[in-house]
């Protein structure tokens, strides 16, 4: 069974980080230049929170906030739920679909090691499943 450790190895375990005392805005500069959709904002080495561009919409645009004057802890969501590596994907499917949140920050101890996307753990175990059928035929064959 595939561990989070694994997935991590093959995408890697850069995360974008932020402080909640920043600006939005500087936040989606930092978050656009590396193309990412969301940040794991730490402070003082924890993690306490997740900003996604669905809670700048939400916590900004929607209510006609300034992104220049509203601060990351205004708009991020607190961390309810991480994972460590040696987690299996299926378990990071199951809460993401029970607890209705699409990113995991991932802990080794209490420092990130990185973060996983539902995206990233169903393409991962697509990409595992196709490996195993591939395997399955060619034993066929033989």
């Amino acid at each position: 069974m595939s561990e989070v450790s694994n997935l991590l190895d093959s995408k890697g375990h850069e995360v974008l980080t932020v402080k909640p005392g920043q600006t939005v805005k500087d936040a989606l500069m930092r978050m656009d230049r590396i193309g990412a959709g969301t940040c794991v904002v730490m402070d003082g080495g924890k993690v306490v929170g997740i900003m996604s561009e669905k809670d700048i919409v939400k916590s900004v645009v929607m209510k006609d906030q300034k992104p220049t004057e509203t601060t990351v802890a205004e708009c991020m969501t607190k961390v309810q739920y991480t994972v460590a590596p040696d987690t299996t994907l299926d378990e990071c499917m199951k809460i993401m679909t029970e607890k209705r949140t699409r990113h995991l920050p991932v802990l080794r101890g209490s420092q990130l090691f990185g973060i996983v996307s539902i995206g990233d753990v169903v393409k991962y175990l697509l990409l595992e499943k196709d490996f195993q059928i591939r395997n399955l035929k060619m034993q066929i064959k033989k």
